[in-house]
């Protein structure tokens, strides 16, 4: 049986995961990343309030530090921000936390969790 060792993290992918752990430490944060998630689509910040049960600038600031690691990406149109889940993110996220759990996983350069052209 040819089986993958784990590999121990080297600091910087230590402290890159931790950012994204720490991104999901929050249950509106995890809502909304769900929401993007399963929508699959880019949402207005109104959509995403009406569809979250919380107020805007809660959402706003949540967005922001999910934007702030990734896991959402904004695009701007006129005077609306819309937002989606990084797609890449849904694949990465879960090598992130096997690799951290000692499974085997691939590089982190293999499963990059940024957005492809």
């Amino acid at each position: 049986m040819n089986e993958k060792r784990p590999r121990l993290l080297d600091a910087d992918t230590a402290a890159t995961y931790a950012a994204w752990f720490k991104a999901l430490a929050d249950p509106t944060r995890v809502r909304l990343v769900n929401l993007l998630a399963v929508e699959r689509r880019p949402m207005s910040v109104g959509e995403i309030v009406e569809r979250s049960e919380v107020g805007q600038s809660t959402v706003s600031h949540h967005l922001k530090q999910l934007a702030d690691v990734r896991f959402v990406l904004a695009e701007r149109r006129g005077t609306s921000v819309f937002y989606r889940v990084n797609e890449n993110c849904l694949s990465c996220f879960p090598t992130a936390a096997d690799a951290v759990m000692g499974h085997p996983a691939p590089e982190p350069s293999a499963v990059p969790c940024e957005e492809t052209p």
